[in-house]
Parts: structure tokens; sequence; C-alpha cells
């Protein structure tokens, strides 16, 4: 299992260069992101390099956030993947509550990053079906 920091913000200027500023000072690299917005606040869901120092840093910032366990499997980058992912999960009966893309850096493939209730299974049946689960 991946971990991914999901970070609540308010939704103004300036607020994502002020986390990636944070982030920059410690050393920590953004390996996937997705935002999502409403006309208040957001919800920033990022896998980075350390997810542990990374709420420390951003906590002590003022921002509330925290550490949950997603999965990341690994496709090949080819036309019709994802659908097979998704297709995959459907048969198996699995209900996804929100992805997002990432690569792999070593190997240039997709990753595909996302959460579900009982990840720790769901990892399990993706395994079993012969995907590349991180």
């Amino acid at each position: 299992m991946l971990k991914q920091v999901s970070i609540y913000a308010e939704n103004r200027k300036g607020t994502m260069c002020n986390i990636t500023g944070i982030l920059l000072k410690c050393g920590i690299n953004i390996l996937g992101s997705v935002t999502n917005d409403s006309a208040e606040y957001g919800i920033i869901r990022m896998v980075v390099s350390d997810a542990a120092k990374t709420c420390e840093a951003l906590k002590a910032e003022g921002y509330f956030c925290r550490i949950t366990d997603v999965i990341g499997v690994e496709i090949e980058d080819e036309a019709g993947n994802l659908h097979k992912l998704l297709k995959t999960l459907e048969e198996s009966n699995i209900d996804v509550d929100y992805l997002y893309l990432s690569f792999n850096r070593d190997s240039g493939k997709p990753i595909m990053v996302f959460h579900c209730v009982d990840g720790p299974e769901v990892a399990e049946c993706l395994i079993a079906k012969g995907y590349s689960v991180l």
C-alpha cells in the first residue's frame, strides 16, 4: 500500500504555491497528486516521498492533513488499460472512491493510484489477477 497525504486547505490564491514551497524546503518530492475544490475549501491528495515528514511540516504551518493508505497499480501505457483495470475492479465488486495518475520514474509506466474500502484485500485480489500492485 502507498501512503497518501490528504491536505485540507482554504481555496484561495497562493495556497498550492505555499504548500509546494513547504515541501520544497523539506526536500519532499511529489510523486502524484489530485486536487478537489469547493467554494471555500479543497482537498489536495498527494503521494509523496515521505508522508510522515510531509504531514509534520504542513501541520507546523497550520494545515490540517492526514495519511491514508491507497493502492498503486502499474499498468502498460496503452489505450484501454485503465478501462481493463476498472472492469476488473467492477467484476470483483470493488467500488473506487477516487483515482489519479502517477508514473513510475524507473520504468516510465503509468501508476493508477486509487482509494477504496478494504485496500489490502483489494490489493491481494488484483495481484491474484496478474496486476502489479505497489
